[in-house]
Protein backbone atom coordinates (compact mmCIF):
# COMPACT_ATOMS: atom_id res chain seq x y z
CA UNK A 1 0.00 0.00 0.00
CA UNK A 2 1.03 3.41 -1.01
CA UNK A 3 1.24 6.84 0.78
CA UNK A 4 -0.07 10.00 0.11
CA UNK A 5 2.81 12.49 -1.34
CA UNK A 6 2.15 15.33 0.23
CA UNK A 7 0.50 14.23 4.04
CA UNK A 8 1.60 10.54 3.96
CA UNK A 9 -1.57 8.84 4.96
CA UNK A 10 -2.10 5.48 3.17
CA UNK A 11 -3.51 5.29 -0.27
CA UNK A 12 -6.93 2.88 -0.52
CA UNK A 13 -5.53 0.46 -3.40
CA UNK A 14 -6.70 0.91 -6.36
CA UNK A 15 -9.08 -1.28 -8.53
CA UNK A 16 -9.61 -0.15 -11.97
CA UNK A 17 -7.05 0.03 -14.91
CA UNK A 18 -4.74 3.39 -14.86
CA UNK A 19 -1.81 5.35 -12.88
CA UNK A 20 -1.72 4.23 -9.34
CA UNK A 21 -3.07 7.20 -6.91
CA UNK A 22 -0.59 9.24 -5.58
CA UNK A 23 -2.51 11.49 -3.22
CA UNK A 24 -5.19 10.66 -0.88
CA UNK A 25 -7.68 13.86 -1.56
CA UNK A 26 -7.65 16.27 -4.32
CA UNK A 27 -6.60 19.07 -1.72
CA UNK A 28 -3.34 16.78 -1.05
CA UNK A 29 -2.76 17.27 -4.84
CA UNK A 30 -3.11 20.73 -4.97
CA UNK A 31 -0.73 21.82 -1.95
CA UNK A 32 1.70 19.44 -3.48
CA UNK A 33 1.48 21.47 -6.84
CA UNK A 34 2.26 24.36 -4.73
CA UNK A 35 4.86 23.49 -3.04
CA UNK A 36 6.65 22.65 -6.15
CA UNK A 37 6.09 25.67 -7.78
CA UNK A 38 7.60 27.36 -4.92
CA UNK A 39 9.96 25.54 -4.90
CA UNK A 40 10.99 26.44 -8.39
CA UNK A 41 10.49 29.96 -7.65
CA UNK A 42 13.23 29.44 -4.53
CA UNK A 43 15.58 27.60 -6.71
CA UNK A 44 14.60 24.70 -4.57
CA UNK A 45 15.47 21.09 -5.59
CA UNK A 46 13.11 17.77 -4.98
CA UNK A 47 15.78 16.31 -2.43
CA UNK A 48 15.75 19.88 -0.09
CA UNK A 49 14.41 20.42 2.76
CA UNK A 50 13.98 24.06 4.89
CA UNK A 51 13.29 23.55 8.65
CA UNK A 52 13.95 25.97 11.41
CA UNK A 53 16.67 25.88 13.74
CA UNK A 54 14.63 25.41 16.70
CA UNK A 55 12.78 22.27 14.98
CA UNK A 56 16.07 21.29 13.96
CA UNK A 57 17.49 21.54 17.67
CA UNK A 58 14.10 19.65 18.84
CA UNK A 59 14.70 16.46 17.15
CA UNK A 60 18.40 16.50 18.16
CA UNK A 61 17.29 16.69 21.27
CA UNK A 62 14.71 13.54 20.61
CA UNK A 63 17.20 11.43 19.03
CA UNK A 64 19.47 11.48 21.69
CA UNK A 65 16.95 10.61 24.27
CA UNK A 66 16.24 7.66 22.34
CA UNK A 67 20.05 6.90 21.68
CA UNK A 68 20.15 7.07 25.77
CA UNK A 69 17.23 4.85 26.29
CA UNK A 70 18.36 2.32 23.72
CA UNK A 71 21.39 2.32 25.43
CA UNK A 72 19.99 1.65 28.73
CA UNK A 73 17.57 -1.03 27.31
CA UNK A 74 20.12 -3.37 26.05
CA UNK A 75 22.11 -3.52 29.23
CA UNK A 76 18.90 -3.50 31.11
CA UNK A 77 17.65 -6.73 28.64
CA UNK A 78 21.22 -8.49 29.34
CA UNK A 79 20.41 -8.52 32.97
CA UNK A 80 16.76 -9.16 32.43
CA UNK A 81 14.76 -12.03 34.26
CA UNK A 82 11.30 -12.33 34.41
CA UNK A 83 9.06 -11.18 32.05
CA UNK A 84 8.10 -7.96 34.10
CA UNK A 85 11.63 -7.07 33.54
CA UNK A 86 11.56 -7.15 29.67
CA UNK A 87 8.24 -5.31 29.69
CA UNK A 88 9.46 -2.52 31.67
CA UNK A 89 12.49 -1.91 29.24
CA UNK A 90 10.18 -2.11 26.25
CA UNK A 91 8.49 0.17 27.80
CA UNK A 92 11.29 2.81 28.78
CA UNK A 93 11.97 2.62 24.90
CA UNK A 94 8.55 3.69 23.53
CA UNK A 95 8.48 6.04 25.81
CA UNK A 96 11.69 7.60 24.50
CA UNK A 97 10.37 6.77 20.86
CA UNK A 98 6.89 8.40 20.78
CA UNK A 99 8.09 12.64 20.74
CA UNK A 100 10.22 11.70 18.17
CA UNK A 101 7.52 10.17 16.49
CA UNK A 102 5.22 12.79 17.05
CA UNK A 103 7.38 15.75 16.76
CA UNK A 104 7.75 13.57 13.17
CA UNK A 105 4.28 13.76 12.59
CA UNK A 106 4.13 17.23 13.16
CA UNK A 107 6.94 18.32 10.58
CA UNK A 108 5.10 16.83 7.46
CA UNK A 109 3.18 19.01 5.44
Amino acid sequence: MGRCRWCRRPLAVGAGPGRPRRYCRRSCRQRDYEARLRARELGLSEADIILARGQLDALADDLYVLEAAIEDVEGDVARAETAEDYQAALAWVLDAARPLVTRARGLRP
